[in-house]
């Protein structure tokens, strides 16, 4: 019987990479989440309080739409330079610097309404800044998300934004409601205070929300660093692909919003059961996001947004047949569970894929084109509605998302992303 000896190996000098803490804890993210939380329920609140209070105030509804338009024009505007400034500037600073601007634009209205001095004027322009800080906030945060978690957990924080999405859904409004029935001004205050909740959690993180630029790298005009997003969205298929997507449902999508109040009121259902249709999408929303998580392990990318699109499709022309409220509900309510399944699923791969200094430029452009479809359907529905009635109105919509929808089947973009 022989002996052999082995030569004792060196130890290595490598270690094999340590699996990514959970998201729970993960205390950065937690505080950047939380904080988040508190101050998307409080805008939400604060949201539908603002047409409320212009109505009370002025007794116009004229008024109140010019109020509306004013939040709305930022995300036309301000979206590509707003790209820039996020991939340009220290992400947490702009962030803190956002919502120290929301915070005391809400507190002025409270100051102004206590003094008796608050005037349209006053609400126009703080609907203004609070419309462009909120879409400078949002491109900060979405570009942040990546560099506070791990890789791997990024789309369990997408799926967790969802959540919150949903939450927000399903108590902004009802929250906004009854304090607004107990003093008019409350609902602001409570926002106020949930921007002060938001600067102390981004205050108290410690992660970088981006890598360090070289202090000798030059600083090229505004309009050149944003044709470098434009550039790389045109040279990448799958986000550019999903992006004329988002934008065609964006073009639909938000007037079925005023297309189901006008189902319901046809069919005779309160202001409040109008309110508990809408709030089943929050339930189904919270619901989805809950389910994503489990859903990711066995169906890719493309195929969770190619399900989620076919599922609208297919639920939309219940709308021109539901025969009582409670199927406008369960419509909203599959909507719910569904939308989650397709934006966990982009919105996590969209953040792997763009390079991170590249991220507020190339988020900008994503969202810029849904951002000029959105309030175009809100005018469209309006028009469609009042002239060729509310059957057709669906229909129409329905048609639109076919098609969209089919295109995006048939390119190999989508299909085949994983």
């Amino acid at each position: 019987m022989s002996t052999t000896t082995q030569t004792p190996r060196p130890p290595s000098s490598f270690s094999p990479p340590k699996p990514p803490r959970s998201l729970w804890r993960n205390r950065d993210y937690l505080l950047l989440w939380s904080g988040q939380a508190l101050s998307d329920i409080g805008g939400a609140v604060s949201d539908l309080a603002f047409p409320l209070l212009v109505l009370a105030v002025t007794h116009s509804p004229a008024q109140a739409g010019l109020v509306a338009a004013s939040n709305a024009v930022p995300a036309i505007l301000v979206g590509l330079p707003a790209g820039v400034l996020v991939d340009r500037w220290d992400r947490r600073r702009l962030m803190l610097a956002c919502d120290l601007g929301r915070g005391l634009g809400l507190a002025s209205i409270v100051v102004a309404f206590a003094l008796g001095v608050l005037t349209i004027w006053q609400l126009a322009l703080v609907a203004l800044v609070q419309g462009t800080l909120q879409r400078v906030f949002d491109l900060a945060k979405s570009a942040a998300v990546a560099q506070v978690v791990a890789q791997e957990n990024l789309s369990a924080a997408v799926a967790q934004d969802e959540l919150v999405e949903g939450t927000t859904s399903l108590v902004g409004p009802s929250l906004s409601g009854g304090l607004f029935a107990l003093n008019i001004i409350l609902p602001f205050l409570i926002d106020t205070l949930s921007y002060g909740v938001s600067l102390i959690t981004l205050a108290l993180i410690r992660t970088p929300f981006q890598r360090k630029r070289e202090r000798s790298e030059p600083r090229r005009s505004i309009w050149r660093e944003t044709a470098e997003g434009v550039r790389w969205v045109w040279r990448q298929p799958f986000i550019l692909t999903m992006t004329m997507m988002m934008g065609a449902g964006a073009f639909v999508m938000p007037g079925a919003t005023l297309t189901v109040i006008v189902l319901a009121e046809r069919q005779g259902v309160s202001a409040l059961g109008i309110g508990l249709i809408f709030a089943t999408f929050g339930v189904g929303a919270i619901l989805g996001s809950l389910l994503v998580s489990r859903l990711k392990r066995w169906l890719p990318v493309g195929r969770s947004i190619l399900i989620a699109r076919w599922f609208f499709v297919i639920s939309w022309p219940l709308y021109a047949l539901a025969p009582l409220p409670g199927v406008l509900a369960a419509i909203e309510f599959g909507n719910g569970i569904v939308e989650p399944i397709e934006d966990v699923a982009y919105f996590s791969r969209r953040l792997e894929l763009i390079p991170e200094e590249l991220r507020g430029r190339v988020l900008s452009v994503c969202r810029l084109v849904p951002g000029v479809a959105r309030p175009l359907s809100l005018a469209m529905t309006g028009v469609v509605l009042q002239s060729w009635g509310v059957l057709s109105t669906v229909w129409l919509q329905w048609a639109c998302l076919f098609v969209a929808t089919g295109i995006v089947t048939a390119l190999p973009s989508v299909r085949n992303e994983h």
